[in-house]
Parts: structure tokens; sequence; C-alpha cells
């Protein structure tokens, strides 16, 4: 019988080999999300890279993508809206690292609702993202 009280499945992201291995060996993430445009985990290097760089505006506009294109991979694999986004699931880390990106990016450019929004968002996925990315 099904627990009707428990919550949604977690979701898992499939895997994408060939823009993981790339950007793995040391491709620029500029030129795997040009070639992997749905892999969220290129558009995340590129907004962690800008931010690193003083460049917030930059930077959320690439989490805002991977952040898009994450969520549309999240649908096709059966999410709803709401429900666990694993951290531990290493095709996820992609989406998550873009959400907590485009929260970070929002807050330095004050964009406060946003960020708030984001970072719920990003507890509510999986607390151990929250806290490997916030560094909590």
């Amino acid at each position: 019988m099904d627990n009707l009280l428990a919550g949604p499945p977690p979701t898992h992201l499939p895997d994408l080999p060939e823009a993981r291995e790339a950007l793995e060996s040391g491709a620029k993430a500029s030129d795997v999300a040009a070639r992997f445009p749905a892999y969220p985990a290129a558009w995340a290097a590129l907004a962690e890279e800008y931010f690193a760089q003083g460049h917030a505006v930059t930077s959320y506009a690439f989490a805002r993508t991977g952040y898009h294109r994450g969520l549309d991979q999240l649908r096709r694999s059966g999410w709803k809206g709401h429900g666990p986004i694993p951290w531990a699931h290493e095709p996820n880390r992609g989406f998550l690292r873009c959400l907590y990106a485009l929260a970070r990016a929002a807050q330095s450019i004050g964009e406060k609702d946003e960020a708030e929004r984001c970072v719920q968002f990003l507890r509510d996925s999986d607390q151990a993202a929250y806290d490997a990315l916030a560094g909590d």
C-alpha cells in the first residue's frame, strides 16, 4: 500500500556524459555551454566564474539560463514543481548550483525577493545542497 502522507519521490536528472566529461577535462565552460546548452553544470560554472570576477549581472544571466534549462529537465524527469532534488545525485548538482548562483547574484544586485525565493527553493530541494554551496 502507498504511503499517502509521504511527499513526492526524489527527482534524479539524467547524466549527460559527453558534456560532463568535457567540463571535467578542462574545456572552457563557455565552449561546453555552447555545445551542450541543456547542460546546467556548464551554466553554473559560467555563473560562478563571472561572479568571482565581480560581474554579478552576467553571473545572474548565466545562472538564470542554467536554472531554466534545469527546470525543463526536471519536468521531463517527472518533477511536478515540488519535492526533493537530491544533491547526492551528481547530475542534479548543475541545476542546484545554478539555483544557488542565481540567489547569490540576485542578492548582489539588490533583488532581495528573488534571492530569498531561490534560497528557499534550494533548501526545499535539499538542505544538503544549501549547506554544501553556502558553506554552512
